[in-house]
């Protein structure tokens, strides 16, 4: 008995010290075409530049900034980034394509804020994807539109509305580089 215990722990032993298959998480692979490339453009390491816009001055303040990163999960299952600002809380997104409607669905989530918020983007026209809160619905309503990729980086802005959406107040921004340690 005490030998059959002992080959037991034996082989226990070599399983839990052998390397593990490796974890679809590390390659573009299935996020550079079809739809999922409209996200998967911005995968990458990014530094951000970002700014503020100060409602009473009207003038734009810049920021702390922060480093943003994105990864193609499951080999297109999903595209996952991880927002980490200089000086404050992490977030991440964890957006996947519904084909069925024919645009994301996007949980985001950030430190210190109960749950998630679902989120809804689609690429318009001029290649532009505008996100748009489902719920819970934020007070004022906003918007954030991602611009594609060009050989410097890409643009970002946070729309606000004052009147149910109407019109839109551009309240932040960012513009995005390859980050550089």
């Amino acid at each position: 008995m005490n030998m059959k215990l002992g080959l037991v722990a034996i082989l226990l032993s070599t399983i839990a010290y052998a390397d593990p298959a490796p974890l679809p998480f590390n390659s573009q692979s299935g996020c550079d075409d079809g739809p999922l490339a409209e996200f998967g453009q911005y995968i990458g390491d990014w530094r951000i530049e970002d700014s503020t816009l100060n409602s009473e001055t009207g003038e734009w303040e810049p920021g702390n900034g922060a480093r943003w990163t994105f990864s193609c999960l499951g080999e297109g299952t999903a595209i996952q980034d991880f927002w980490m600002p200089f000086d404050g809380p992490v977030g991440t997104n964890l957006r996947t394509y519904n084909s069925e409607t024919e645009s994301w669905d996007i949980a985001w989530a950030i430190k210190g804020a109960p749950g998630f918020a679902h989120i809804t983007a689609r690429q318009n026209d001029s290649g532009e994807i505008v996100m748009k809160y489902k719920s819970p619905l934020p007070n004022p309503p906003r918007k954030i539109t991602f611009y594609p990729v060009n050989g410097e980086g890409w643009n970002w802005k946070l729309e606000f509305s004052f009147d149910e959406g109407d019109s839109w107040t551009e309240v932040y921004r960012i513009k995005a580089t390859p980050y550089v340690q």
